[in-house]
């Protein structure tokens, strides 16, 4: 399965209330997701847990083609997303401590605001994630999982 917004009900299930880190699921290229909390220093296990935000924005001023008007977050391409505006890059991740990957790990993060659930990956996708019957891993990252990228 997947999502297009944020798993309100799975949220609920897991206990998520932003006091601690949440793995919700696995992306394809086998990195984790994380509900929308993470350490706000984020090589430091001990900082405290705060919401993330996304660095992207709705764009300023008017589409310059169909369907024209105003940027208002309508379109995917109403936004652009701004280094040093959010917590995390445009993949809607970062390099992070977490308690399932102490050591560190690249690791995505589901959002309140727009991107709201990664849109694309920083890896590469394993082989058995697609489309199709009996593609799905139950709970596991698909390959068993990538090493930490490097630092």
């Amino acid at each position: 399965y997947h999502y297009h917004g944020t798993p309100d009900g799975l949220y609920e299930v897991l206990g998520v209330d932003g006091s601690s880190m949440v793995l919700v699921g696995w992306a394809g290229d086998g990195f984790p997701i994380y509900a929308g909390y993470g350490y706000s220093s984020p090589s430091d296990a001990k900082s405290t847990v705060k919401a993330l935000r996304s660095g992207y924005r709705v764009k300023d001023g008017t589409r310059p083609s169909g369907p024209g008007g105003t940027y208002d977050g309508t379109f995917v391409q109403d936004y652009e997303w701004l280094s040093g505006l959010g917590d995390l890059d445009r993949n809607n991740g970062r390099l992070t401590v977490t308690p399932e990957f102490p050591e560190g790990t690249y690791a995505y993060f589901l959002t309140e605001q727009y991107p709201f659930i990664p849109r694309s990956w920083v890896g590469t996708p394993d082989s058995s994630f697609g489309l199709g019957a009996n593609r799905g891993t139950n709970g596991t990252p698909p390959g068993g999982g990538p090493p930490p990228p490097p630092r």
